[in-house]
């Protein structure tokens, strides 16, 4: 890609924000022409080398996506994407990249619930692997983000099934490789909860049916293990 020839002390540096790592985090703002962007690029990391800088993000939103393959061709990698921005990353210094990889696990929930009759609550699927088979499990969902494990337990059984139910306890949690895009890790937790309301208001466009009652609290033992 070529670029004005001007010496690096004429060039504007890109603004970024140190990190407590050696790190500096520079986030594009508004639109820039490319061959401005790679001048700016190339002074701004000429100066954090001096600086003994380590690693450097570079966030990029949608709408100057352009800058990506520049910013590639001075040996920025790939970090991470989110709807509106790409995260990029590039490691300055001769030494072993430490640089924390992106979220590696997805994190789900299945909800046990039982009430005083020890009559668990179940639920059919219109999707997903149990679909048209018949087969009555668990509440089932992923937590959201920035969410507790508690309060993602009891949405999705009040999403599915209407039910408020009351967060008790973690009773086991499994894990998985290669679950997600095979690659990403799957965190699953089995929660007891307790219900305090009963009327079931099932959640049309996930649920074909909704049960309370089809499974003995005592068959629970074996129905965590096959989830």
């Amino acid at each position: 890609m070529s670029v004005p020839t001007t010496s690096q002390e004429e060039v504007e540096v890109l603004v970024g924000e140190e990190d407590l790592y050696d790190g500096v985090t520079v986030t594009i703002k508004e639109q820039i022409d490319v061959g401005v962007f790679v001048a700016k690029l190339r002074a701004s990391l000429t100066k954090w080398k001096e600086q003994r800088k380590k690693g450097i993000w570079l966030n990029i939103p949608c709408d100057c996506a352009k800058l990506v393959p520049a910013a590639i061709e001075e040996g920025f990698r790939y970090h991470h994407a989110e709807p509106t921005y790409l995260m990029l990353v590039k490691w300055l210094p001769d030494t072993p990249n430490v640089l924390p990889i992106y979220a590696t696990h997805r994190l789900g929930i299945g909800a046990v619930v039982i009430n005083n009759k020890k009559e668990v609550l179940v639920v059919q699927e219109k999707a997903g692997y149990f679909k048209g088979s018949g087969v009555w499990k668990l509440p089932t969902g992923v937590v959201e983000e920035g969410e507790d494990i508690s309060t993602g337990a009891k949405r999705e059984v009040m999403e599915e099934t209407g039910i408020e139910a009351e967060f008790v306890e973690i009773l086991g949690f499994r894990e998985s490789h290669k679950a997600h895009f095979n690659k990403k890790s799957d965190l699953f937790f089995v929660c007891m909860l307790e219900p305090k309301t009963y009327a079931i208001v099932k959640q049309d466009s996930e649920i074909a049916d909704a049960q309370i009652g089809k499974l003995q609290a005592e068959l629970m033992p074996n129905v965590i293990l096959s989830i």
